[in-house]
């Protein structure tokens, strides 16, 4: 049977999702999920849906949607790509610029999805590691066709600086995917070199602020030849209709996805204190997660100790960079007091 099958899909390692528990009463502190409800104009678009639509195929340029985000960042419709999550924008992104011959770069640790899209491709795959304090510089003379900047990255939850981005981009000459999927918990963004550098494609999705990890949309910004690149090699219909009304009436309501984030922020902050105060090494965050070394007991154990009480947050054990760290989701002020308790009682009982 493996005769039929590629070498190198026989090779690589698929990518793992975090899980997604049917438990009753789970605190879901594990993928980065959105805990507060989307917009109201999302019900109001579903319960307006004439089914007879549903016979048709989707528009296959999303052009409505596109326009919406186009109106948000700036831009034109032909400097935006809509896609199947953001996960199809990074795939697509591997197989419009970069060769056979060529080389796909990112952070190590970074998205774990990164070297999967090259393995899938069997493209050299070029990391860059990041130094103890998670931080980054590029390595002299560094060369890939393609490279998936993260920012702020994840696991670890920093942001990088937007000057130090700005001149990697300039002095780059493949194409850099700076991947946004948490901006809007950010103080800053790197959405103006989409517009301002023609190698620059700046990637956002609806998973994290918007709570949309169900519709699977993502986006990306960028010049609009790279776009078209990308347009040329995607599915036929690669976001349905339903996803694209939903994306573009919870675009349009830019109130409600900011008021979630404030909340999150707010929570953010208050975790942040108390782990600190229990001795934990959190890292600063930019995003809707923390990144949290715990102190006198392993990562490993807090782990699994949390998960018998039902709480289930993400370890990364089969790396030496990050297993003696957990990813904490932020979630409602009332899951994250409930996680909270739950830590200083396990600190206690050691």
């Amino acid at each position: 049977m493996n005769s039929l099958i590629r070498k190198s899909v026989q090779a690589m390692s698929g990518y793992v999702p975090g899980e997604q528990p049917k438990v009753p009463d789970i605190v879901k502190l594990n993928t980065n999920e959105n805990p507060y409800l989307p917009s109201p104009d999302v019900q109001d678009i579903l319960s307006m849906v004439d089914i007879a639509v549903l016979s048709r195929y989707p528009d296959p340029l999303c052009m409505e949607l596109r326009k919406a985000i186009a109106e948000l960042h700036g831009c034109g419709v032909e400097n935006v790509f809509a896609g199947n999550g953001s996960d199809e924008v990074l795939a697509l992104c591997v197989r419009a610029f970069v060769e056979r011959d060529g080389a796909v770069g990112y952070f190590d640790p970074s998205y774990s999805l990164y070297p999967v899209l090259a393995d899938i491709e069997d493209v050299r795959k070029k990391p860059v590691e990041l130094n103890a304090s998670f931080g980054w510089q590029m390595p002299e003379n560094y060369a890939a066709s393609l490279f998936f900047l993260t920012n702020p990255n994840a696991p670890t939850s920093q942001k990088f600086s937007k000057a130090n981005i700005g001149e990697f981009v300039k002095a780059f000459s493949g194409v850099v995917l700076i991947d946004e999927a948490y901006a809007d918990f950010a103080d800053e963004n790197c959405m103006d070199f989409a517009l301002r550098y023609e190698n620059v494609l700046v990637a956002r999705t609806l998973s994290k602020s918007y709570s949309l990890a169900g519709i699977r949309l993502g986006y990306c910004v960028g010049n609009a030849e790279l776009i078209g690149a990308m347009y040329k090699i995607k599915d036929s219909y690669n976001v349905n209709y339903l996803t694209q009304e939903i994306a573009r009436v919870a675009i349009l309501d830019q109130n409600t996805m900011k008021a979630n984030v404030q909340a999150i922020k707010e929570t953010r902050k208050m975790t942040l204190e108390k782990l600190s105060e229990l001795g934990f090494e959190v890292c600063d965050s930019q995003t809707n997660f923390l990144w949290v070394k715990p102190l006198g007991i392993t990562a490993k154990s807090l782990f699994e100790a949390l998960r018998k009480k039902n709480i289930i947050v993400r370890y990364f054990g089969n790396d030496a960079r990050t297993k003696d760290y957990l990813r904490i989701t932020v979630g409602t002020a009332p899951e994250m007091f409930k996680f909270l308790d739950a830590v200083e009682e396990l600190i206690r009982d050691l």
